[in-house]
């Protein structure tokens, strides 16, 4: 969005009201069951609220759309049905938390037409309004096919954007290839296909470290003083971090749409590697020593922070989900198959020998048994791509 100065004195004082809105719910869900009758407060009842809330604050929160409100407090009742989700399992429950000012950065309107209008002037450069906020100019960087459902107002760091959801009746499927591939991720390189190509892993985090680093070193050296008072100075310290950080996703992002849109066009069945990425950037456990009482012994945790940061800077996760959504609506077929021994697996039909001798380095396979020789990258693709194919076989369509 291209907001006048007004215009973004509006906005942010959206976010702002959202948020006090969003931390309110949460007091009092928090006081409720704190009490010694331990109430239980739902959406239901804290939407009934609004009406009133609204009545008492006309000044901010009478002028806001409702249902975008109504929207807020769903996006709490879902944090807190995740919280109860996550104890009922054993997971690590993660209790919602009140949200500042700098850390709410999403309104989301759940009907175009109702307290915001996509293309709101018609005959126009594009626009989108909202209520309290007035007709803002839009870079429209793609054009917007089917129906739009939803609007969202996003600020990331200095630019505001609008997301929108649209319904389509049916995606039209992109003509068929007839190719598949294989593909196995990795450090390297990004990623190597079953066709002996290979995708250069760009590693947006490492390039951007230097300065980043430098960002957040002079981010320690301002005073308390002027961090409690917010300072201009120090604002503008905050913001550099927040733009390099938002320089790196942003690059990450670019990469992974264009690599899976690269595979989406060229192949109908695309196999890669079900990956656990939680478990695999996971802090090697201590190992107590024996000999000393309170010593540990070594684990390798250093160099584990290398590879854990390299994998967190590849961006594995973010991409699987752009591909999974690309290929989707282009007609194609994901499959994820199971990564154990995809590249310790001689690919040759006749051997199919698996050893953990046949990876030799990080980057050469040799079969100890009838001596094939290729990149362990490839070869891991090629397994990927056997598995995805009887897959196929086993689950037809």
């Amino acid at each position: 969005m291209r907001p006048t100065a007004r215009q973004v004195q509006a906005l942010a004082a959206m976010l702002v009201d959202h948020c006090s809105l969003y931390n309110g719910a949460l007091e009092e869900r928090r006081d409720a069951y704190r009490h010694a009758s331990k109430t239980t407060v739902k959406y239901g009842q804290q939407s009934a609220q609004l009406k009133d809330i609204r009545a008492f604050d006309p000044q901010r929160q009478g002028r806001w759309s409702f249902s975008s409100q109504q929207a807020t407090l769903r996006r709490l009742d879902k944090a807190f049905a995740a919280f109860f989700r996550r104890v009922k399992s054993g997971e690590k429950p993660g209790y919602p938390r009140f949200r500042g000012v700098n850390w709410f950065d999403t309104v989301d309107f759940p009907r175009d037409g109702d307290g915001c209008r996509w293309d709101s002037m018609p005959g126009h450069p594009p626009r989108v309004r909202f209520q309290g906020v007035g007709h803002v100019k839009v870079n429209q960087h793609r054009q917007v096919v089917g129906r739009v459902k939803t609007v969202s107002v996003k600020r990331e760091g200095k630019r505001w954007c609008v997301v929108l959801t649209a319904e389509q009746s049916k995606p039209e499927p992109l003509e068929p290839t007839g190719s598949v591939v294989g593909i196995d991720l990795g450090i390297a390189n990004f990623l190597a296909d079953s066709n002996g190509g290979f995708v250069s892993n760009p590693r947006f985090g490492r390039e951007n470290a230097e300065a980043l680093a430098q960002a957040q070193r002079h981010l320690a050296t301002f005073p308390r003083a002027c961090r409690d008072k917010r300072s201009k100075k120090h604002r503008r310290a905050v913001e550099k971090v927040a733009d390099l950080h938002g320089k790196v996703r942003r690059q990450r992002l670019d990469h992974a749409h264009k690599t899976a849109l690269t595979l989406v066009r060229r192949h109908d069945l695309i196999a890669h590697e079900k990956l656990s990425i939680s478990n695999m950037v996971r802090t090697p456990k201590p190992k107590p020593d024996p000999a000393r009482p309170g010593g540990f012994l070594p684990n390798g945790a250093a160099s584990k922070a290398g590879l854990n940061k390299s994998i967190t800077d590849a961006g594995w996760g973010v991409f699987l989900a752009i591909l999974t959504s690309k290929a989707a609506s282009a007609g194609r077929t994901i499959i994820a198959v199971d990564p154990r021994n995809t590249s310790r697996t001689c690919p040759q039909p006749a051997c199919g020998h698996v050893s953990g001798e046949n990876r030799t380095t990080q980057a050469k396979f040799h079969c100890v048994r009838c001596g094939h020789t290729d990149h362990a990258d490839t070869v891991g693709a090629i397994n990927v791509l056997r598995a995805g194919l009887v897959h196929c076989d086993a689950n037809p369509a």
